[in-house]
């Protein structure tokens, strides 16, 4: 009997849990209005953040291959539904396309919080590298207006949350997309900064400090652990930054001089070794 209650426990909990997925992630909703959905997903979300932090047997749960295949299949929604709502952005249309693009980068801020309990980041983060270049096309052909900032904005910030994962090593990729992700991104981060600081000190739409030490230390992080052609294409491109536009952010000079320092000595070391062997040929 104490074993059947057990199971039933257990089964209660899954399906508490599933149905709370399913609505903060918008795969199952109600047709209802925008704002009693709003509120059911905010719920919906806050519930799945209380059970993940207090309620072990969703420790457990989140293991199972069935509520893995849940949130794989949110995040794919969730990745589809931005990439069309930015698209949206292009045409010309009465309502404001623009909110319904930061409601979703909300939501998908949402998923940066929890993901990392469910050992799931690495769906993300990888989704993400896979549009980035598709995301940024659409969003530098947008014309710019406080709203497109906005956006543009919290792209950032989400791609921040993206760099960390990848930069503090959270989640594992390939080098080839850790240095995409690099080259893709860099550029347009600090195009922004330029554009946001020009808005001045009293502008709602600022990249604030806590946000580029975030930045930094992600992109000090990730450049450190390519391999050193790829460091050398990444310096190059944040030089040209310096030199063409002023702009030093985010500052990579700490990679620079670590990067700097490792190839003079791989360097010494290759000519140490060839002096070497030159001097084995040459012994009778």
């Amino acid at each position: 009997m104490q074993e059947a209650a057990t199971d039933d426990v257990s089964l209660s909990t899954k399906n508490v849990f599933s149905s709370a997925l399913r609505f903060a992630m918008s795969i199952d909703t109600l047709k209802n209005s925008p704002e009693i959905v709003h509120e059911l997903k905010t719920s919906a979300q806050e519930q799945v953040e209380f059970m993940l932090s207090t309620d072990e047997e969703v420790r457990l749960l989140i293991s199972k291959e069935e509520v893995k295949s849940v949130v794989r299949l949110g995040i794919s929604n969730v990745i589809s539904t931005l990439l069309d709502r930015l698209s949206s952005l292009l045409s010309f249309v009465p309502e404001c396309p623009e909110l319904g693009v930061l409601k979703t980068l909300y939501d998908i801020e949402w998923l940066c919080k929890v993901l990392p309990r469910m050992e799931l980041m690495k769906d993300l983060v990888f989704k993400w590298a896979d549009v980035s270049r598709e995301m940024l096309m659409i969003a530098e052909n947008c014309k710019l207006d406080s709203q497109i900032l906005g956006v543009k904005l919290k792209l950032v910030e989400v791609t921040g949350k993206v760099l960390e994962a990848v930069g503090y090593g959270i989640v594992i990729v390939p080098s080839k997309s850790r240095t995409s992700l690099l080259k893709i991104w860099l550029p347009f981060i600090r195009r922004l900064k330029t554009l946001v600081d020009a808005e001045g000190s009293e502008s709602e739409y600022r990249m604030d400090e806590d946000l580029c030490e975030l930045i930094e230390g992600s992109m000090v992080s990730l450049v450190l652990t390519l391999p050193s052609n790829d460091q050398a294409e990444v310096f190059g491109e944040w030089m040209r930054g310096i030199g063409l536009e002023g702009v030093k952010f985010p500052d990579l000079s700490e990679a620079f001089e670590v990067w700097c320092y490792r190839s003079k000595s791989a360097k010494r070391r290759l000519l140490e070794s060839c002096d070497r062997l030159a001097s084995e040929n040459l012994d009778p």
